[in-house]
């Protein structure tokens, strides 16, 4: 990281809320101009929690500044462009018939191509060498996320990725690309990282690559509570953005004690959005919805969009899932003078609101029927697929987990007849395939697991509700 951290200061990158004075200059190397971090960050490893990332060099308020990126050290395609007029000429002409994401891909891999002439290369040199975005799953990888809706998006979005390589390939011929980065992979990575590293910034949809600032890791937004000493950074966006000062300023978002993770929050995302931008998700996600199969009949029968009809990470149904299901389960003739009851989110009736709860547990009970495997089953393969990733002894792991069948399965699609003896490693193809993975089992047994939760809690709620229907 030496390399980054230098050049980055020498393009003015810092994390220290004052300009630098002859005394910084005289610090130790942590808070020199050697290295553009040191006095409020740090980089550090958090291996369970996202890897690489900044922890917090001091005590930090929630809302101070904790880095300032100026405009002069965004990679952005408008950048590339003025430093290099022969790929501003050439996307001139194309430019009509490119999107701005398309042209950030084709400037990024330009610089890639010119190696160690590029201005950016400690930036580049840096970046992660593969992603596990939706659209790297192989065909293996994508299946074993098992439900249909999750199956189709990682689908589609490696036929709609495929699609701008094509539109984009004969700009990226006339600018006499290296064969290498004219492969669909090359594009895929820069594409990975364009989707999973940009922040945002006003004059281009696109966005920008913020060196130094895309080593923080993800954190959820939710409703966290402000402290009375808070109350004056509320109204300050915490995470950042582009300000007139002509730079991308980053701020805590929180309280952090020395030595903490210091985390980003990129907006409000699913699991499935998460894997599919950028490569993750969290166990523990505030944001999560999960949607089940619905009738074309109760999906119209409001005004409800379609992504409001979900399932609460703790089980309960949403809002409008539940507004929807009394509407449905109210008889035609009835709707219209129930309608205001029902969008005040008042129950109907006892007989209402046990019918829908029955409803819901018969639903969710099929949908895990439906699905090939059970949640005990992909919490067991979840530990053996982590346990193979780091193994030692291939051949005993496998006959000790009980998973040599999927395993002799995923072997073959990858067309590898792998000999476990005792020192074998797993090429390093596997190895990220395996990653993947353990991504979508993760991704299907935390669905199934809120649906197990929907379960209890429609059965816990039907319970009451005859209880009640008894004592009247």
């Amino acid at each position: 990281m030496e390399p980054l951290l230098r050049w980055a200061a020498e393009l003015g990158v810092s994390d220290s809320p004052l300009p630098s004075s002859p005394s910084a200059a005289a610090a130790p190397s942590s808070s020199s101009p050697s290295s553009c971090i040191g006095r409020s960050l740090v980089v550090a490893d958090f291996p369970d929690a996202g890897g690489r990332g900044l922890a917090a060099a001091r005590d930090l308020r929630r809302g101070e500044l904790v880095l300032r990126v100026p405009r002069a050290a965004l990679f952005t395609s408008d950048r590339v462009m003025t430093d290099d007029l022969r790929i501003a000429a050439c996307i001139g002409v194309h430019r009509p018939h490119l999107t701005s994401v398309q042209i950030l891909i084709v400037c990024l891999l330009a610089e890639v191509g010119k190696g160690r002439n590029s201005i950016w290369y400690p930036y580049l040199s840096q970046l992660p060498s593969y992603y596990t975005i939706l659209a790297t799953f192989n065909d293996f990888e994508v299946e074993a996320l098992q439900v249909d809706d999750a199956i189709w998006v990682a689908q589609k979005a490696n036929s709609s990725i495929k699609s701008d390589w094509e539109d984009a390939t004969p700009l990226m011929k006339e600018l006499e690309f290296k064969p290498k980065l004219l492969m669909f992979k090359s594009w895929l990575w820069a594409f990975a990282t364009v989707s999973s590293r940009t922040l945002h910034i006003a004059w281009d949809e696109a966005g920008c690559l913020c060196p130094v600032g895309d080593l923080f890791n993800y954190a959820a937004p939710d409703d966290t509570s402000f402290e009375e000493e808070d109350i004056a950074e509320v109204e300050r966006l915490t995470d950042g953005g582009y300000e007139d000062s002509n730079a991308y300023c980053l701020y805590a978002r929180k309280k952090y004690k020395k030595g903490d993770q210091v985390l980003l929050g990129y907006g409000t995302y699913t699991n499935l959005e998460l894997l599919e931008h950028y490569g993750f998700l969290l166990n523990d996600n505030p944001n999560e919805k999960t949607f089940i199969q619905l009738d074309v009949d109760i999906c119209s029968i409001g005004t409800w969009p379609i992504d409001s009809l979900f399932i609460h990470p703790n089980g309960h149904p949403s809002f409008a899932l539940l507004c929807a299901l009394r509407l449905w389960s109210t008889p035609t003739h009835r709707r219209k003078a129930v309608s205001h009851q029902i969008y005040s989110g008042s129950m109907l009736s006892t007989e209402n609101e046990m019918e829908i709860m029955k409803w819901l547990i018969s639903k969710c009970k099929r949908t895990l029927q439906q699905l090939p495997t059970t949640v005990e089953y992909d919490e067991s393969l979840l530990l053996f697929l982590h346990k193979i990733q780091n193994s030692t002894n291939c051949r005993t792991d496998l006959k000790q987990s009980g998973f040599d069948q999927d395993f002799a399965v995923f072997l073959r699609f990858h067309r590898l007849e792998l000999d476990c003896s005792d020192n074998s490693i797993l090429p390093l193809h596997i190895l990220r395939s395996l990653e993947r993975w353990e991504l979508a089992v993760q991704w299907r047994c935390n669905y199934k697991k809120t649906l197990k939760k929907c379960i209890s809690y429609s059965e816990s709620l039907a319970h009451d509700l005859l209880l009640q229907l008894n004592q009247q």
